[in-house]
């Protein structure tokens, strides 16, 4: 029964609805890049061409996806990029506990790094059979589905590691650091101890 994948205080509404902070950016793919960042392995910065990135492995996801408006999208087909092949890509120093995803015009969102490798994450190109539309992240936007959508970022150009935990965008304005929806995290006033950056 859908019901009962509903995390608490959600609904399903009716189609996909689209929300963002800011203007769509345009794509242009040969410029595009995503670079990853902060502590790799190397020391070094690594720079992907969108020839490059679309050259990763590919997988898909199938999982709802909740927005902290309180709205859930079930079943949703995902095609993309695995955080594994990124990080096979560019290995990350043993310290880094933590990401930051960082998207046009400075737009960002904090992650643990179990969140960033749960089963369930997806640099995602596409939505169902199709390329993601510019309104819903095209080219490349980050699926986290176990967490609030402020944590799917769209427009995703590069990944910061960390070895100590930074609030993104939404982060440093009030919203949890965790955003775990059946834990109702909305709001950074709800954080417990260790939840947050000190």
């Amino acid at each position: 029964m859908a019901d009962s994948r509903l995390p608490p205080g959600q609904y399903i509404p009716r189609g996909l609805p689209v929300i963002h902070y800011g203007r769509v950016p345009p794509f242009r793919p040969d410029t595009w890049d995503f670079r990853v960042s902060g502590a790799t392995a190397s020391g070094q910065e690594h720079s992907f061409t969108w020839d490059d990135f679309a050259r990763l492995p590919r997988t898909s996801v199938t999982a709802d996806f909740h927005c902290v408006t309180k709205f859930t999208i079930m079943d949703q087909e995902w095609r993309g990029v695995s955080p594994a092949a990124i990080l096979e890509a560019a290995p990350p120093a043993p310290g880094v506990r933590h990401v930051m995803i960082w998207a046009e015009y400075g737009y960002s969102a904090n992650l643990r790094r179990s969140d960033f490798t749960a089963p369930g994450t997806l640099l995602a190109t596409e939505l169902g059979d199709e390329p993601l539309t510019a309104e819903h992240g095209a080219p490349v936007r980050i699926i986290v589905p176990h967490l609030y959508a402020w944590k799917s970022v769209k427009w995703v150009r590069a990944i910061e590691y960390l070895t100590e935990d930074r609030r993104g965008f939404w982060e440093e304005r009030g919203y949890h650091n965790v955003a775990d929806p059946w834990r109702e995290q909305r709001y950074s006033y709800q954080e417990e101890p260790g939840e947050g950056p000190p």
